[in-house]
C-alpha cells in the first residue's frame, strides 16, 4: 500500500512552486501557491460539472443538488482565498511583477473550460491557444458541447415541464440567451414543481457565487494594480469590470419581477 506521501505525490507536488525573483522575493511564494490553488479547485469544479450533468441526465434530482451544493461550497472557499491574496501590498506584488513577462491568469484555459461548460461560451477565447494544440482541442469540445444549462433544460423536460424546442435545440457553441417562452415556463416550475424550483434556485446561488467571485477578484486586482494593463498586456480591471452583472442563467433572474 502506498504512503500518504506518496499516494498524493507529495515530494512532486511541492516541487513545482519555483519562483523566478531574485533572492527570491518573498511574496513570489504566495502568489504562486494560490494561484495553483485556484487550478486544482478549476479542475476540481470541472470534475464536478461533468458529473453533475450526468447525475441530471439520469434524473437523478437529489444526487444533482448535492454535488450543486459541493461546487457552491468550494466557490466560497475560492472567494475566501482572495483574503489571503489581499494580504500582498502593490509594491509586494510590483517587486516580482516583472518577473511574469507575458503571464497572465487570462491564459488559464481550465477557468476558459469552465466558463463554456457553465454556458458563457464565446469562441473568441481559443484565440489565446495555439490551433491543434491539446488545450485548442478541450476547449473546442468543450465549445461545442451542451452546457450545464442545457443539462438543466433536459432534464425539466424529462420531468414532463413543456421547455420550448427552440431552447432544447439551441446552438450549442453561443452563450446562453434570454428566452420569453422559456421564462414563462420557469414561472410554472416555481409555482407547481417545488422539487425543481429547488434546484433552480441552486442554479441561481451558483450564478450569484460567480458573479461574487469575479466581483471580488476585480476588487484584488484594482487594490493590487490600479489601472495598470495587467500582466501579459491583457486589460486589466477593465476587462474583468465588463464581466461583472452579466448572470449564466439569465431567464433565473428575469423571473423574479414575475412570480
Amino acid at each position: 500500500m502506498p504512503s500518504y506521501g506518496e499516494y498524493l505525490k507529495i515530494d512532486e507536488l511541492l516541487a513545482l512552486q519555483r519562483p523566478l525573483s531574485e533572492g527570491p522575493e518573498h511574496d513570489e511564494m504566495l502568489f504562486i501557491v494560490i494561484h495553483q490553488v485556484y487550478e486544482l479547485w478549476f479542475k476540481e469544479i470541472l470534475h464536478e460539472l461533468d458529473h453533475l450533468e450526468r447525475m441530471l441526465a439520469r434524473n437523478d434530482g437529489a444526487r444533482a443538488r448535492h454535488t450543486l451544493k459541493r461546487i457552491l461550497t468550494i466557490l466560497k472557499v475560492m472567494v475566501a482565498q482572495l483574503d489571503i491574496l489581499e494580504t500582498m501590498t502593490p509594491l509586494e506584488f510590483l517587486s516580482f511583477r516583472d518577473r511574469l513577462d507575458s503571464g497572465s491568469g487570462f491564459q488559464s484555459y481550465q477557468f476558459r473550460e469552465l466558463e463554456f461548460a457553465l454556458g458563457w461560451k464565446d469562441s473568441k477565447a481559443l484565440d489565446r491557444y495555439p490551433p491543434g494544440s491539446e488545450i485548442r482541442r478541450k476547449l473546442e469540445r468543450r465549445l461545442g458541447s451542451g452546457s450545464l444549462w442545457d443539462a438543466f433544460l433536459h432534464h425539466l423536460a424529462a420531468n414532463g415541464v413543456p421547455v420550448p424546442v427552440a431552447d432544447l435545440e439551441r446552438d450549442l457553441t453561443r452563450r446562453v440567451e434570454s428566452s420569453p417562452a422559456l421564462r414563462e415556463v420557469l414561472i410554472g416550475v416555481y409555482r407547481r414543481q417545488p422539487t425543481l424550483a429547488e434546484l433552480c434556485e441552486r442554479l441561481v446561488d451558483l450564478d450569484e457565487g460567480l458573479m461574487e467571485w469575479r466581483y471580488r477578484h476585480v476588487k484584488m486586482v484594482q487594490r493590487t494594480i490600479g489601472t495598470r494593463r495587467g500582466t501579459g498586456g491583457s486589460a486589466g480591471a477593465d476587462y474583468l469590470l465588463a464581466t461583472l452583472n452579466q448572470p449564466l442563467f439569465p431567464d433565473l433572474w428575469a423571473i423574479r419581477t414575475e412570480l
